[in-house]
């Protein structure tokens, strides 16, 4: 690894029509400042510092799509998500899109859906029924969230009705066309961490017999819906990302495809649905994805799919981020491993959470050899 190699990271790069100024992406974080789902004053200078700093691309915290169950209290805490639809919001998003624009950035927003996770009668439509595919939370057993969360969650209830599942095909629809109005750069589709999307992947909380259940390929017919069904309400060259992950919240350690061919399997639809960039969240992004193979799960889904791949997890810290929570946590430079995973073509872009929320300047100065501010977890608490 040479200093040369370091440096590509801090150069421009263009992907599925994305002109980047560099290859760093502000990963998607939950904030919870969004009050009756209208994102707070706050949260526009919040996303223009770091654009004014130098971040590539920002990807949103997640925003609900346009369904009563897609918002709720989840395992992780409050409400105060936002929302992408009624005119406050959108007049809201407007205004952060062009403050994010005007600081020479480029945003997409995380379009989400809590599916399986939310707690019913909860969020902004407490009476709305839960959003399961096959009425089930999922195994119990390795599931890290607290007691009183998973006594909430764990009744059965109905599966989703083939009507129910159009409802919110045609929800991430409209959400994505709101999006592209306000002015959005492009699209991000949450498929992963146990939310609805991955609850249809993930063969522990989609046990159905219909044409929306069965192997790794039928199982992602859901999603690869929900993509053709934003590609349609957006333009052909708007950019649509997808993250997917293996790991849930119900299981840390759980794997939706278990091996290589699954997962090529898996993924292919929804490539095949209009898919731009994946977006390959582990918690740590160097993490072998199979045994046999060096190889992370962001690099089998570029040689799987072809596709352009964000790979995210640990960059920036010396802890994973259920880890940061209890054990002492520094901030470190591991950017030669990232530069080197790129230069092997393995992935494209790197994400960043936890350090750029610890500090708005950590591009500029991981490129300019400035000193990041300290980890403190009264960071995740603020919009500085």
């Amino acid at each position: 690894m040479t200093t040369g190699d370091r440096d590509k990271l801090f150069t421009p790069f263009e992907t599925a029509g994305l002109r980047l100024r560099n290859r760093f992406v502000m990963a998607p974080m939950t904030r919870n400042f969004a009050p009756d789902g209208i994102p707070s004053d706050g949260v526009a200078s919040y996303y223009a510092r770091r654009a004014a700093a130098d971040v590539g691309l920002i990807v949103t915290e997640g925003i609900g799509v346009d369904h009563p169950a897609a918002l709720g209290r989840e395992s992780m805490g409050g409400g105060a998500s936002p929302v992408l639809h009624g005119d406050a919001a959108l007049t809201r998003w407007r205004d952060i899109v062009t403050g994010v624009h005007a600081a020479g950035g480029l945003i997409v927003p995380q379009l989400w859906h809590q599916g399986v996770i939310r707690v019913p009668g909860t969020g902004y439509h407490p009476q709305a029924p839960s959003a399961r595919p096959s009425g089930i939370w999922g195994p119990t057993d390795k599931a890290m969230v607290p007691p009183d969360y998973l006594a909430a969650v764990r009744d059965p209830s109905t599966p989703l009705t083939d009507s129910e599942i159009g409802d919110i095909i045609a929800a991430f629809a409209r959400s994505a066309a709101n999006a592209r109005a306000v002015g959005f750069d492009g699209i991000a589709l949450h498929g992963a961490h146990g939310y609805l999307i991955d609850s249809f992947l993930w063969g522990h909380t989609n046990m159905r017999d219909d044409r929306w259940g069965g192997d790794a390929a039928a199982r992602a017919l859901f999603a690869a819906e929900v993509v053709r069904a934003v590609r349609a309400a957006t333009a052909p060259d708007f950019p649509i990302i997808f993250r997917f992950s293996q790991w849930k919240l119900q299981d840390y350690d759980a794997r939706s495809a278990q091996t290589p061919d699954e997962l090529a399997a898996m993924l292919a639809p929804i490539a095949d649905g209009g898919v731009d960039i994946f977006d390959a969240s582990t918690r740590l992004f160097s993490t072998p994805a199979f045994e046999g193979s060096d190889m992370g799960l962001a690099g089998w889904i570029k040689r799987l799919t072809g596709k352009p791949v964000i790979a995210v997890g640990g960059v920036g810290l010396s802890k994973d981020l259920q880890s940061s929570f209890a054990q002492p946590t520094v901030m470190t430079d591991n950017l030669a491993l990232v530069a080197d995973r790129i230069a092997q073509g393995e992935f494209d872009l790197i994400a960043v959470g936890r350090a750029l929320l610890m500090d708005p300047l950590w591009v500029r100065k991981m490129r300019d050899g400035g000193a990041p501010d300290p980890f403190r977890l009264e960071a995740y608490a603020t919009l500085d």
